[in-house]
């Protein structure tokens, strides 16, 4: 049996553009035939095949075996109807070769490639891991790998360096990540041409992945500023670095070989006044001013861990204000709440003063509202009063007095002495004697104006009806 050409030139097409060798794919096909040879009727129980790679003839040779393995003798068996069988398992064999090719490649393109950064479209999201499609390969992301709170969808495309390459029987895993500290690392080394061509070093990285990183960097040119050639003008450099990594904050400080100022500049943008360094214990201890405290240390104490991770020294922030002793502050605490305690006696006693300010004000308005009314009604009777004065009778008037026709009827009692009149006298003087006892004001003033015109009134009155008396004894000594 034989091979068709067709067969044997798609075979090599497949070594050049897949790199699977045709002795392999031979081999396999070799062995892939010697077991369906066994399944015929009447096959010997031990058996091998050769196939001829130029020509593609198949030949099958029976083998017999001693106890030991040998073989005893070998002749050829190649079935009549081998050809069908020997075309499924040749299609079976080359794919699965195939498979096994790809595999072997992807897994010697990727397996020295531990930290290299790499590009992928997210194929799948899950709730413990992503896909990524790398164009040759599929890569894992583990969720511990991922950047906290950092949401992909399916379709985008990321960035993430590669961690592990596993060879398993299914094929080559790879680990890909994108909270690993390298992988700021080689995000920097996008943007910053000094760091390739070794101007510029990364010395130490210390990262909590969606919040911070910082990055110590050193010069070996005196004349490159390191901090300034990772952060660019304006902060473009790191700018690009911060959006990849979604609005996760970079700080860049220049590395120092002395300790105490590399903490200094780990622990910035807070200001330090002196860093105390134990080397035996690797403790570190830093001094800042009062309002630098909470700066230094940072929110639940980040800036503090990641300049502990950066230098790799044990960091203990304290205030320059030294702290009290026990009992000063036990004595502190009390004048506190002496203090707290005659502010709320204090306090009260002012309320109690107000309120009862504030009960003499209504009590005082009460009355000046009372005092007011009562000087209204005196007012309002003596302005009748004087109307009453002021609106004279027949009998009162001069010309009465002087004229005849009253004198004539003089001779009549009423004439004489009119109840009217005296009630009316008695009214008035009762009227002027009230009066003076307003007190309000001008109401008061114009009450004793009233009653002073009252008492001229009355006197005139007195002389009118005397002059009367008298002109009426003359008309009786006459008669």
């Amino acid at each position: 049996m034989k091979i068709d050409a067709q067969v044997m030139d798609a075979l090599e097409l497949l070594e050049r553009e897949r790199g699977v060798p045709v002795e392999t794919i031979l081999d396999a096909l070799a062995n892939a035939l010697v077991s369906a040879y066994k399944r015929n009727p009447g096959a010997a129980e031990e058996a091998r095949v050769t196939i001829d790679s130029e020509s593609g003839d198949i030949t099958v040779f029976a083998q017999e075996l001693d106890e030991d393995g040998n073989v005893l003798r070998e002749w050829e068996d190649t079935p009549d109807d081998f050809g069908r069988i020997a075309a499924q398992t040749a299609k079976q064999v080359i794919a699965q070769r195939l498979r096994d090719a790809k595999r072997g490649q992807v897994y010697e393109l990727y397996a020295g490639r531990e930290g290299d950064l790499v590009t992928g479209i997210v194929q799948q999201v899950d709730r413990g891991y992503v896909i990524l499609d790398l164009g040759d390969a599929e890569a894992i992301m583990p969720g511990s790998e991922r950047i906290p709170y950092e949401r992909l969808d399916r379709g985008n495309r990321v960035k993430a360096i590669v961690v592990e390459v596993r060879d398993e029987s299914r094929g080559p895993q790879i680990v890909v990540s994108r909270s690993h500290p390298d992988f700021v690392r080689r995000m920097l080394e996008l943007e910053v041409p000094e760091l390739l061509d070794g101007t510029v070093v990364i010395q130490a990285i210390a990262r909590e992945p969606g919040h911070r990183t910082k990055i110590a960097v050193s010069s070996n040119d005196p004349s490159v500023d390191p901090k300034g050639a990772c952060v660019g003008s304006r902060g473009s450099r790191v700018r690009q670095v911060v959006n990849e990594l979604r609005g996760e904050k970079v700080d860049v400080v220049e590395y120092r070989e002395n300790v105490g100022q590399f903490i200094a500049e780990a622990l910035g943008p807070a200001k330090v006044q002196k860093v105390e360094i134990d080397e035996e214990e690797k403790v570190a201890t830093v001094t800042v001013s009062e309002h630098q405290l909470s700066l230094a240390i940072g929110k639940e104490g980040q800036n503090a861990r990641l300049a502990a991770r950066l230098s790799g020294y044990k960091v203990d922030i304290q205030s320059d204000r030294p702290p009290a002793p026990e009992g000063e502050e036990e004595a502190a605490e009390g004048e506190t709440s002496a203090e707290g305690a005659e502010t709320a006696v204090v306090d009260t006693t002012a309320s109690e003063d107000v309120a009862a300010a504030t009960e003499d004000e209504v009590a005082v308005d009460a009355d000046a509202d009372a005092d007011a009314d009562g000087g209204e009604q005196e007012a309002e009777s003596a302005d009748d009063d004087a109307e009453s004065v002021d609106s004279p009778d027949d009998s009162d008037s001069p010309d009465s007095v002087d004229s005849p026709d009253s004198v004539d009827s003089s001779d009549s009692p009423d004439s004489a002495e009119s109840p009217d009149d005296e009630a009316s006298d008695d009214s008035t003087t009762g009227g002027g004697e009230a009066d003076p006892e307003v007190d309000s004001g001008d109401d008061g003033e114009q009450a004793e104006v009233d009653a002073e015109s009252d008492d001229s009134a009355s006197g005139e009155r007195e002389a009118a009806r005397g002059e009367e008396a008298a002109s009426d004894e003359e008309s009786e000594e006459q008669e």
